[in-house]
């Protein structure tokens, strides 16, 4: 009894050995991270296969909103977020006392205004109706894009916090109607209204492409600081084995070459 108590000592030390040189996980270790549909929740899955290599099942959940994946993420029910820029997710902690940190940057999606009823610039009458997302940053970062293309001035050093009410009093001398509405609604209200500033991934969402707006915002190095979209995890866990894991894959040349290949820049590597 005590020789087969032995043997089976040594063959569990054996087989742990072997895993530990193996230099794989073999636990079927889960990652789960949300994400909204597109281009985020398609690039998780060409990071997907990468980490199953590595022993890992990355688990994907989708959201329509920007609220809920970070308040999952806050309570444990996410290990990882993708969906979010920095600026946003700075603010969400500060707004809402979680506690979210950058585990790695990986895209930039510059905004677009496209066309609804009215085709171009050009035609653009005065009092016509520009629809922009009514969420944080997001609408401070539509109103900058439409001061960038002349339509409208906005007070003096309102940057990433304007709302519509920043705009200065002699700011909109042709009286567009700015509407501020949810931002998954935009697309789906685009015919509504004369113009609408998207966001990347609900514009990629709903068919539109960057190369078709009227306007883009400009791809400098500050917009793609402020608004580079990155992996956020709950702070304390930006270093675990399997968000260095995800960052990996995520990074990864198959990442970069889909982003780059599928996208047609409406959504830039910056990796």
């Amino acid at each position: 009894m005590k020789r087969r108590i032995a043997a089976l000592a040594l063959a569990a030390l054996l087989v742990l050995g072997l895993t530990a040189c193996g230099g794989k996980k073999s636990d079927g270790t889960t990652i789960k991270v949300g994400a909204t549909p597109a281009p985020h929740a398609a690039v998780l899955e060409v990071a997907k296969e990468i980490l199953a290599e590595e022993g890992y099942t990355l688990d994907i959940v989708e959201y329509d909103d920007y609220v809920t994946p970070n308040t999952s993420l806050e309570d444990g029910s996410l290990d990882a977020n993708y969906f979010q820029h920095i600026t946003y997710m700075n603010e969400f902690n500060v707004e809402h006392g979680t506690h979210m940190v950058n585990a790695a940057d990986i895209h930039y999606e510059p905004f677009g205004l496209y066309a609804g009823k009215t085709a171009s610039l050009a035609d653009l009458a005065d009092g016509a109706q520009i629809a922009v997302p009514n969420d944080g940053t997001n609408e401070a970062r539509a109103l900058l894009l439409l001061e960038q293309e002349g339509l409208i001035k906005l007070k003096e050093g309102v940057g990433l916090s304007a709302t519509k009410s920043d705009i200065a009093d002699d700011g909109n001398p042709r009286d567009f109607e700015i509407i501020e509405l949810n931002a998954d609604q935009l697309p789906s209200r685009l015919q509504d209204v004369d113009m609408a500033v998207i966001n990347g991934n609900y514009a990629i969402d709903a068919g539109l492409k960057v190369s078709d707006a009227v306007a883009v915002e400009a791809a400098t190095g500050e917009a793609a600081e402020a608004y580079v979209n990155v992996l956020a995890v709950k702070e304390g866990n930006e270093n675990s084995e399997g968000i260095q894991a995800l960052v990996k894959a995520l990074q990864s040349d198959a990442v970069k070459t889909f982003i780059e290949e599928t996208y047609d820049g409406a959504v830039v590597p910056l990796f």
